[in-house]
């Protein structure tokens, strides 16, 4: 089953990772690689950079950022092959953790719907 762990985070927090917690992470992200958990991570441009499109009713609008109406935003993701939800949970605990008592930040873990696009169906998970 694969998982997706997003990372809220406050971006006007003035928190920026140290040396120490991007060593720390390089740590887990390797052990994570080895263990075949890891498929993919990456951190996200600010906000200021990006740009949102909606679709309503027919219409489609653009607003760039920043979305200052917004406190928290995605800052990254973690993309988890694992046997269970509570797997995928323990390893976002273990990131949350390497972070130490200065950060708050929080991490939303959810199951991806695989299409079965040959029967047009959802896959089981």
């Amino acid at each position: 089953m694969r998982f997706l762990s997003m990372i809220r985070i406050n971006e006007n927090s003035g928190l920026a990772p140290s040396e120490q917690l991007m060593a720390d992470m390089g740590k887990l992200m390797e052990e994570m690689t080895k263990a075949g958990v890891l498929l993919d991570t990456a951190g996200l441009r600010p906000t200021s950079e990006g740009v949102r499109l909606r679709l309503s009713r027919g219409k489609l609008s653009k607003v760039d950022g920043p979305f200052t109406e917004t406190k928290e935003v995605i800052g990254g993701y973690a993309m988890f092959e694992a046997g269970s939800k509570e797997e995928a949970v323990e390893w976002t605990s273990r990131f949350l953790k390497v972070h130490g008592d200065e950060w708050d930040i929080e991490c939303e873990v959810r199951q991806l719907e695989e299409p079965d696009f040959e029967t047009g169906r959802e896959a089981a998970g």
